[in-house]
């Protein structure tokens, strides 16, 4: 069997292309596909060749890729993949309108629904820079929008990363879908139960993520708090932020690890899709403090994996701060939790189960 993997873009690292790259490295004879490919700033593909489009020879794609949006769909829409018995494509966009042969098979692992069309002003709260051609925008997205549900069609089968995707994958695109959850590289992450007096918060600095809401109930609680990431918030916040809480900024991999595994509990206060910060705490033998909608509700037992707060807000958070320092966490079967339903081989048992199921 013949397989092509195809992701949106391959132009930076985030949960979506780290998905990618075990879906790579679980198939290792497979071709690869993407409209844009930037092998410095994205996964580690090593000497795998990947085959792209002609938006590459545009100078600065790769660094302006968002403002390339209108040509996505056609550029993969070109993509000659009929030597295919199965294409997998990895996307929260544009990768899903790829052809295929008549008797091919298609499965669609969807990070989300196209999310800048179909919500529309949480994503120009997040990319301010785009505010002021909101009027110019809104006439593309609108012809992006049938395209969008017209190519919506091509997968036989969406995979979504957790219920709440799943949802909207039907209600918008009207198309079978399951949902499996996706996994973390849990080799990446150690365990302690040794938990020093700090929490932390692992996220990029864009509003919502809602690390404002974080700042204020510990500026009020005035517990030791470390801050790993960054973005266009930073110095915001920074400002707002009292001398109990540090900002560490980007970390690498080594020092990362060994702050997950040592803190009291990771603490996160955006909705997210899915949300693999909160499964890599746990695999640390870590609860989590998250803001109790969207991915969470999939990864999160309350109460013995973390504790879930039910508004964004500093009062919320606090009352779950105080409820998680009332529990005796059971740091062991936190890590054994994520690691009975979040490795590796949890997720692709379930994959070739699923594949056995279409190709049966």
């Amino acid at each position: 069997m013949k397989v092509a993997l195809v992701h949106d873009y391959l132009t930076q690292r985030g949960g979506a292309e780290r998905v990618f790259e075990l879906l790579c490295r679980y198939y290792p004879e497979a071709d690869i596909f993407t409209s844009l490919y930037d092998p410095e700033h994205t996964i580690d593909l090593s000497d795998r060749v990947v085959q792209t489009t002609v938006l590459q020879k545009i100078p600065g794609a790769a660094k302006h890729f968002r403002l390339l949006a209108p040509l996505y769909f056609p550029v993969f829409r070109s993509l000659d993949l009929r030597d295919y018995d199965l294409i997998i494509s990895s996307s929260s966009s544009f990768a899903k309108a790829v052809r295929k042969r008549p008797d091919a098979r298609h499965i669609c692992f969807c990070h989300n629904i196209t999310r800048f069309l179909w919500d529309t002003p949480t994503y120009l709260r997040e990319y301010t820079a785009y505010r002021r051609f909101y009027p110019l925008l809104e006439n593309i997205f609108q012809l992006l929008r049938q395209m969008d549900l017209k190519y919506s069609r091509e997968p036989d089968l969406y995979i979504a990363n957790s219920s709440v995707v799943a949802d909207r994958i039907r209600s918008t695109y009207n198309k079978p879908v399951i949902v499996i959850n996706y996994p973390i590289d849990s080799n990446q992450f150690v365990f302690s139960e040794h938990k020093d007096n700090f929490y932390l918060v692992s996220t990029r600095l864009i509003s919502y993520k809602r690390t404002d809401v974080i700042i204020e109930a510990f500026n009020w609680l005035g517990l030791p708090l470390f801050v790993m990431g960054d973005g266009p918030e930073r110095q915001r916040l920074q400002a707002q932020a009292m001398d109990n809480i540090r900002f560490l900024g980007h970390v690498n991999d080594e020092e990362r690890t060994q702050l997950m595994s040592r803190t009291r509990a990771v603490i996160v206060a955006a909705l997210e899709d899915y949300g693999l910060v909160p499964v890599e705490a746990n695999a640390s033998g870590t609860p989590v403090i998250a803001y109790g909608a969207g991915g969470v509700l999939d990864t999160q037992i309350s109460e013995q994996t973390g504790v879930l707060f039910d508004r964004q807000t500093p009062e919320s958070l606090q009352a779950a701060l105080l409820r998680a320092n009332r529990i005796d966490w059971n740091y062991q079967q936190i890590r054994n939790h994520a690691l009975k339903h979040f490795s590796e081989d949890a997720f692709f048992k379930k994959v070739d189960q699923v594949l056995g199921e279409v190709y049966s």
